[in-house]
């Protein structure tokens, strides 16, 4: 029977190529779905054999466990490089975008503190 083994949806494409790489590299069978027109499917990879699904899941999360150590170390050489993205520069690439999020955590944080500040005006 089909197991589901990892989600697509907002990952990076370089990290889904890597991972069907390492599945084909061990034999592991495997298959892709994708969400579909109407984006209401499933992007992921499913395994044929469920007998292969703990060594698939130990290669897969063994791999992010190292992909996690090569993005902090690119991180960092960025900010040691200065060219690591600020405010200023997420500002300047998508200004709306940018403006819309401020303006939406301003109002959650408007609605979350508005019930103490009714609560301080009344004692």
């Amino acid at each position: 029977m089909a197991r589901l083994l990892f989600k697509l949806a907002q990952v990076p494409e370089d990290e889904a190529s890597e991972i069907r790489a390492l599945l084909e590299e061990h034999h592991i069978q495997y298959y892709e779905t994708d969400a579909g027109f109407f984006r209401v499917g499933l992007d992921a990879i499913w395994l044929v054999n469920g007998a292969q699904e703990d060594l698939a899941r130990e290669l897969i999360r063994t791999y992010q466990a190292g992909r996690c150590i090569r993005q902090q170390q690119n991180y960092a050489q960025l900010i040691e490089a200065g060219q690591a993205p600020n405010v200023w520069q997420h500002f300047c690439a998508q200004p709306i975008r940018f403006i819309a999020l401020v303006v939406a955590i301003i109002f959650v944080a408007g609605l979350t503190l508005v019930p103490y500040v009714m609560l301080l005006r009344n004692a």
